[in-house]
């Protein structure tokens, strides 16, 4: 029998079959998005709730009932969003959008959905109140869902819970409002892909991130395809081993964890479609059909670059601060004096090896325990804690220390308070030096004058050798500490601006750094008092404006301690041969010492005489308690703390020391008449002189200058520094203002070379270089005539008072010193660019 053929089909049954293959194929694709939505709709990870048109929740997910508390029956079609919402922070919204759009806009729930409603595109920060009344802070998304005529049928509102700073996406509504919800916003990346891998959905966010257009990825590559392949290697291992069992490198490492059940996020680096490279956060979700089969993946991801910018340059800052405190950790060690602190107690809280050696004790036995255990006198260790914390500071104080093995070693104590910045007590701080051989010393020498004289050079040799270490100190200090601080305060105003908690570390760094330096400048003020070195600039003085400031700073201390104070007629005043900045110093001292120790209503009368040709004298008098002839005698001695026995009043106990010692060098006398039960008066007497000749002003013309500047399209800044995180701090600095240039040189030779070559506006000049100094580049540059009109700017961590003096007679135009404040710098160098440009116009 020969084969039958097969029977033919009519074309009617052909266009029935097709209409069937189609009809399941419109079911197979509904059925994926059903699955889509209810795998979105059913996410744990973000809050989707939708209203209808008038704000009445319709739907409530899972993930807002995790988040809010709330069972979905306890709100559908019983409150809207706004009724979960900050009240507060609900108002002030409608009052912003009412000014931002010009139009009224009700408090409420239109104040939520006011900016969807007219198709504008709106993500904006909320705090939410869960059904506990606990607040949490979330970023909501907001869109108008429409019917196919563009009617509004409602709102959909996805929210994440910005504590732990995740970004997610939730829908609630119709599948096309739904995708439309999702894939159409740029915020972020929206990847769906089938059960394969193969990317199905590609939204605006994704295209806008990795530079792909949807239609060449889709139905093309997995998102492995756009993963650092390093990464998801070495994400399969780890996952491996984690999971204990095998896990392919590919598309597998990216959702092994979601297709388990497991939420899972994950960092990971995405590479555009130009071949560049960002860090993203990706949150990845199993798409399940209502028979709970894996249909496909949903990755979310973000781009991470500002964050981890952000942490890159904390981490840097973090490490240059263990880096500081290592460098000061190893100062304290290398001390040869033996270095301790204690608390108010008296309980030592740190101590270096040289206290170890001096008792034999470890460090651990050490901390915690009373400091006068370890002296042959704890009556006296103990009296000597007191004293410094009555006074703030003693020197030369001698005790006997004993080592667990009963020797005993004759040390003499340098001990002051120290504080935290808002200037609570924290402790006492001490140094202790071995002065066994010198006491035997000076007891074998006692009857030898020339030998006493000789122990007298070496204890003088020991002071000048003590300042030059603090000076070589502060420099050391103040170099990396300029780094620091510098680095904080950019990052402080940095576009866009620190979170509220990388602020808070940032506030924190400055707060230690400034307070180090101030407890570095405290210590360089006491070494110019001791070395003799301090020096003033005399000039004629009128009195009636220095006595017109000083009167505007005292006057709030008065005010707080009811003390009046009487000023003279200043309009009789004349002029005496002084420096005006350590003479009012010296008057503001007075007048501060004579309210502090004057009697509660008390007054305080300034008065001014002629005392002779040529003469005059300042008194300040005060209705104190007075002082006895004794104390007299004490009064300009270092550290007395005349008048402050009971510890009631605060002071260093050498400020009537320098008050002296400035009075005398601007060539005057100090004095002081007292009596007991009546008061005291203080008297300056200085030199009187005439007027200063009036100097002829310089009558460039200001709309000149200021057409100049505008004019001028890019000035050149020259920086000469060795340390490579000051010159990144500076480079930092100058590249803020478009209309600077910097150029640098890591010594002075160069720093020469480049400004003959380059002809800078301005330059910027380390004082310590590898080769010449700073000081001999100057030299150079102004013995050039082609390098002789530029300002130069000293920028030094050589911050005693003779280095500045120093500077500038070596015809620095300013003298910086480090750790700069951006403000101040920036006015320096705006300082040295205009005098360039006068410099300019007159050669012109």
């Amino acid at each position: 029998m020969s084969p039958q053929k097969p029977a033919a089909m009519s074309p009617k049954g052909t266009a029935a079959v097709l209409d069937v293959v189609t009809e399941n194929r419109r079911k197979e694709a509904l059925l994926k998005t059903g699955a889509l939505q209810n795998a979105i709709l059913n996410s744990a990870n973000f809050s989707s709730i939708a209203t209808d048109e008038k704000g009445v929740i319709q739907l409530f997910n899972v993930g807002a009932e995790r988040m809010l508390g709330y069972e979905a029956a306890e709100v559908v079609n019983k409150i809207t969003p706004a009724d979960i919402s900050d009240p507060q922070e609900v108002i002030a919204r409608a009052k912003t959008l009412s000014l931002e759009l010009a139009t009224p806009i009700t408090p409420g729930f239109e104040a939520l959905v006011f900016k969807a409603s007219r198709g504008i595109e709106d993500i904006y920060e909320l705090t939410y109140i869960r059904k506990d009344r606990s607040r949490f802070p979330a970023v909501v998304s907001v869109t108008a869902l429409r019917d196919d005529r563009g009617g509004i049928i409602g709102y959909l509102l996805i929210g994440t819970d910005n504590t732990a700073r995740k970004r997610a996406e939730e829908a609630l509504l119709e599948a096309e409002a739904l995708q439309k919800a999702i894939f159409n916003s740029a915020n972020f990346s929206s990847i769906a892909t089938d059960e394969k891998g193969v990317i199905q959905l590609f939204n605006v966010g994704a295209e806008r991130m990795l530079g792909y257009a949807a239609a060449e990825v889709l139905n093309q590559i997995t998102p492995a395809d756009i993963s650092d392949p390093q990464e998801v290697i070495a994400r399969a291992q780890t996952l491996s081993v984690e999971l204990a069992t095998p896990i392919n490198p590919g598309f597998e490492a990216l959702v092994f964890k979601a297709s388990r059940g497991i939420e899972d996020i994950y960092e990971l680096t995405y590479i555009r479609k130009d071949g560049s490279r960002f860090p993203a956060v990706v949150s990845v979700t199993a798409l399940r059909n209502d028979h709970d089969t894996i249909i496909g993946y949903l990755l979310i991801g973000t781009d991470n670059t500002a964050r981890k910018q952000v942490e890159a340059e904390q981490q840097k800052l973090d490490q240059r601060l263990r880096d500081q405190q290592f460098y000061t950790r190893s100062l304290i060690e290398s001390s040869i004096d033996a270095l301790m602190t204690t608390n108010p107690s008296g309980i030592i809280t740190d101590i270096n090896r040289q206290m170890e050696a001096l008792t034999g004790c470890t460090r651990d036995e050490l901390i915690g325990a009373p400091f006068k255990n370890f002296f042959t006198d704890p009556e006296r260790a103990e009296a000597g804690i007191k004293q410094v914390l009555r006074e703030k500071k003693v020197s030369n104080y001698e005790l006997t220390a004993r080592a667990r093995d009963g020797k005993t070693t004759v040390v003499s104590y340098n001990a002051t308070t120290f504080y935290d910045r808002d200037r609570e007590l924290q402790g006492v701080f001490a140094a202790a030096r071995d002065v066994t051989e010198l006491k035997r010393f000076e007891r074998t020498l006692q009857s030898n004058n020339l030998e006493l004289e000789i122990a007298k050079s070496a204890a003088e040799q020991a002071n000048l050798a003590k300042s030059d270490f603090l000076s070589s100190m502060s420099h050391e200090l103040r170099t990396p500490l300029s780094a620091i601080l510098g680095f904080a305060q950019i990052m402080e105003s940095n576009t866009p601006p620190p979170s509220a908690a990388q602020m808070e570390s940032i506030t924190q760094i400055l707060r230690a750094g400034w307070h180090l330096l101030k407890l570095i400048n405290e210590i360089l003020d006491l070494a110019v008092i001791e070395s003799g070195k301090m020096s003033v600039s005399n000039e004629p003085v009128l009195l009636a404006e220095v006595l017109r400031e000083c009167q505007a700073m005292i006057e709030p201390q008065a005010l707080q301690r009811g003390v009046q104070v009487t000023f003279p007629r200043q309009d009789i005043l004349g002029y005496v041969n002084a420096d005006r900045t350590r003479l009012k110093q010296v008057l503001i001292n007075l007048l501060s010492n004579a309210i502090k120790y004057n009697r509660e209503g008390g007054s305080v009368v300034v008065d001014y005489a002629s005392s002779g040709p040529g003469q005059i004298i300042l008194s300040v008098k005060d209705t104190g308690e007075g002082l006895g002839e004794k104390k007299l005698a004490q009064l300009f001695q270092p550290f007395n703390r005349l008048g402050q026995e009971g510890g009631t009043e605060q002071g260093t106990g050498i400020g009537l020391v320098v008050t002296k010692r400035l009075v005398e060098l601007m060539r005057g006398t100090i004095g002081v008449n007292s009596k007991v039960g009546e008061g005291s008066t203080f008297w300056v007497e200085l030199e009187s002189t005439a007027a200063p000749e009036p100097v002829a002003e310089e009558t460039e013309p200001a709309a000149t200058l200021k057409s100049e500047l505008q004019s001028t399209s890019l000035r050149t800044i020259l920086y000469v520094e060795d340390n490579p995180a000051n010159l990144k701090l500076v480079e930092q600095l100058i590249l803020r203002r478009p209309d600077l240039r910097l150029l640098t040189a890591v010594n002075g030779t160069l720093g020469v070379e480049v400004a003959r070559a380059s002809q800078p506006d301005a330059i910027l000049m380390d004082i310590n270089l590898p080769g010449i100094s700073g000081v001999e580049a100057l030299k150079i540059l102004r013995e050039d005539p082609l390098t002789a009109h530029i300002p130069v700017i000293a920028l030094t961590a050589n911050a005693m008072e003779r280095d500045i003096q120093k500077g500038l007679k070596a015809g620095f135009l300013l003298y910086l010193t480090k750790p700069i404040m951006v403000n101040a710098f920036m006015e320096a160098l705006d300082l040295a660019l205009n005098v360039s440009l006068l410099a300019h116009q007159r050669d012109k």
